[in-house]
Formats: C-alpha cells, structure tokens, sequence
C-alpha cells in the first residue's frame, strides 16, 4: 500500500510562473546561478541557490546560506509572489521536451513509505550533499525542490489525467529557457482526488527516478518534526514529502557518459591492447561521434579519434541486473581493472557528462583536460525498476533523465 496525499500548494501567481521557474539547484554551479538570476530576481534560485544572494567568499554550507534561503522564501510569500492554496489539491504537471511528453502527479508522498522500502532507492547518496539539503528543508520548514518518482503505469490514473487536461483550463503554460514547455492544471474535484489516491495505494512501491539526496534529506527532517513533536498524529504536514509521481512508460533516460584524464601510465597501443582483451574494438565510419547502437556497446574518443567497443561474450553475467548494466561492464572490465578508476564516486581522474550535452562535449573535455571519453547506450527504465526491486543500488551516474523537473512551481510546507 503506496500512501500519497492532496496538499495546499505554495506556488507563483500565473503572471510570474515563467519568471519564478528555475531548474534545479543542483545542475548548476553557484557562479552559472548567478549569472542566471542576475537580471530576473523572482528566480526560485534565490531560494534553492541562496548563495547568489550573498558574499562568495562565504561557503556553500555557512548557515548564512540556509538562513538567506528561508529570508527569500518567505520574503516571496509575504510579497504575494508565492500564494498559497486555500485547499488540498493534486496537480497536473506536464512537460514537452522536442514534442515528447510527459506527465506527472504532483502530491505528497509518505516518509514512512521511503523508510519501509516502498519508495525504492537505486543510488547511494553522499553524506555532505544530504546534510546541505537536511539543512535547506529545515530552515526554511519546506520542501521546495520536487522529487522525481516513477510508477507502474495504471490506466485509470492515466484515463483521470487524460481527461482532467482536456477538460480543465491549465493554470501555467509556458515554455521555459531552455525550449521545454510546462503545463500545470489543478486537480481540485473530490471525488478523483480520493479516487487517485485509493488507486496509489493499490500499489506495491513507487521507485526514485532523480532526487536520491532529496529524499533522504526529507525522510530525516521528518524524522527530526517527529523528535519534536512526540504526540504527533502521522498526518502532520512534515510526516509527507512534495513529489511527482511519472507513469514509466513515459519517461525517458538519456546516456550518462564517462571521460578520464588519463591512461593510467598506458600508451595508445598499450592501452588499446589491454582493452581490446574484454572489447572488440573497431574504427567508426568516417570518424564521427559514436553513439552506441545497442545495449553492451561503446563509444570511445581516443587521440581525437572515435571507436566502437562490444563487450566480448561471458565477461558478465546477462542473467544479473546489476552486472549486465552497462555502467557496470565499462566499470568492472575496464575503467577499473586497465584505468585503475576504483570508485568513480570519489576518484578526481573521472568525469561524467549528460547526454543532454552531446558527444561534442565529450570530444572537447578531451582536447581540453581529459584523454579518453566513452559514450553509453541509456538505461532503460525496466532496468531501474528491476534492480530497485532487487534491493540492489547502481553505480553512480547511471541514469539523466530530461526534462528536468522546474523548481519554485510548487512548495510543501512542513506545518
């Protein structure tokens, strides 16, 4: 039983939805939020990035920042910027990135559910990220990022939306900076609402797509209103997490690619010797950027030329989710063993690009600071839910979902 829950959204007033808007805090670094909120100071980045707002000598984790985040948030309600709902409502958030769609639910999710294991991880997370987001939602007494999850694809949810959209007025729609249009329709009719969540609770597990740090950062806050608050009932705002909830056969991944600084005191002849011992390695046509063309395939950037590598038959095991993935195979036959990449969580001669960048950016990092680059064939989905279901977590940077999930459209309150 999955427990998800309507809530009063803090959101922007239609005429400055556009400008309120930002992407996530983490796909940016504080100089790009800087440049990004320099003429618009509506931007959510303000909230999520408050560091833009002060010093940059003071430190991404100094309690200034946590302190600046909470003034800007409520600063933001208090000018009637952000306006908070007058009743419980589930929203309908739709996003069109180059014609493809997708759509997903906007509520609360349980944190009891994220501690039981029916909200699936598939990553690990670092301690300092999770303790930098521990303290935004405390501070600010706030969810303001959005947690991205992923469901099994029922037809009725799907019927309900289907029909709400073309029914309904949207309340946003606008098209973003970066070329992807966003829809959002309040879904305030009781009858569907309690309908939508009986049908989620219907359901064995929701799965994690993007926002591991989030999560986790949200189930401990909870966790610490819970300390406070030791008579506490469980239907408290801060016992719930603000997420969007994604059928899976909407969603899709995109290549998490890899580049290294170096051949780890290999030549090219060397190192193509070593590697070609678990790859078949071939020259590409006409030397273009190789984009891999199915599953246990690689491209590969070398000395400004561009290669194809197959995984040669029985160095993995196609029956394991884990080691059948193609992260794992690149990692454990050759970033580790010929590389020397022995975590590529920690190891500074590792880089990953997202797919959304292109393979141009994979030949640039290597004219520029880098060596050898590999491209990836995507995750797919079934693999995610698979190994989620199999309790076992995938290697870092396996999965880049776009479009990004836009901050600042919504904000749960903890009270």
């Amino acid at each position: 039983m999955v427990k998800v829950k309507p809530f009063k959204a803090v959101r922007p007033g239609k005429s400055l939805a556009d400008k309120v808007a930002a992407l996530p805090y983490d796909v940016m670094n504080s100089e790009e939020a800087r440049e990004m909120v320099k003429d618009n100071p509506y931007s959510f980045l303000h909230v999520d990035k408050a560091e833009v707002d002060l010093d940059p000598a003071i430190g991404l984790y100094d309690e200034k920042v946590y302190l600046r985040a909470r003034e800007n948030l409520y600063q933001m309600m208090e000018n009637s910027v952000l306006i908070q709902d007058d009743k419980d409502c589930y929203y309908i958030y739709k996003q069109v990135m180059q014609g493809r769609p997708q759509t997903g639910l906007v509520c609360c999710s349980s944190i009891d559910d994220y501690l039981n294991n029916k909200i699936k991880k598939n990553e690990h997370t670092r301690a300092d990220k999770e303790q930098d987001r521990i303290n935004h939602v405390d501070y600010c007494d706030a969810n303001t990022g959005p947690i991205f999850l992923t469901y099994k694809e029922n037809g009725r949810i799907s019927q309900i939306i289907e029909q709400w959209m073309a029914s309904a007025v949207p309340e946003y729609d606008f098209v973003s900076e970066d070329g992807v249009q966003q829809i959002v329709w309040l879904l305030d009719n009781a009858e569907l609402i309690a309908e939508i969540t009986r049908l989620f609770a219907g359901m064995d597990s929701l799965y994690i797509a993007d926002g591991h740090h989030r999560t986790a950062s949200a189930a401990k806050v909870g966790i610490k209103r819970r300390e406070q608050n030791p008579g506490y009932s469980g239907d408290e705002e801060f016992n719930f997490f603000l997420t969007v909830l994604f059928p899976d056969n909407q969603l899709k991944i995109m290549d998490y690619n890899r580049v290294v600084r170096d051949l780890n005191g290999l030549d090219k002849d060397q190192f193509l010797t070593k590697a070609g011992e678990k790859f078949s390695i071939t020259p590409c046509d006409g030397n273009e950027p190789c984009h891999p063309p199915r599953p246990q395939t690689y491209g590969m950037y070398l000395d400004s030329n561009w290669y194809l590598l197959e995984a040669k038959p029985g160095i993995f095991d196609l029956s394991d989710p884990l080691d059948s993935l193609d992260v794992s195979i690149l990692q454990n036959n050759l970033l580790r063993p010929i590389l020397d990449i022995d975590d590529p969580r920690t190891n500074k001669r590792i880089d990953f690009i997202g797919g959304i960048r292109g393979l141009a950016e994979l030949e640039r990092r290597c004219q520029e600071d880098m060596q050898v680059a590999f491209s990836l064939y995507p995750t797919s989905i079934s693999q995610l839910i698979s190994l989620s279901d199999a309790g076992q977590i995938m290697p870092p940077k396996t999965t880049w979902f776009e479009p990004k999930l836009r901050s600042g459209l919504f904000i749960h309150l903890l009270k």
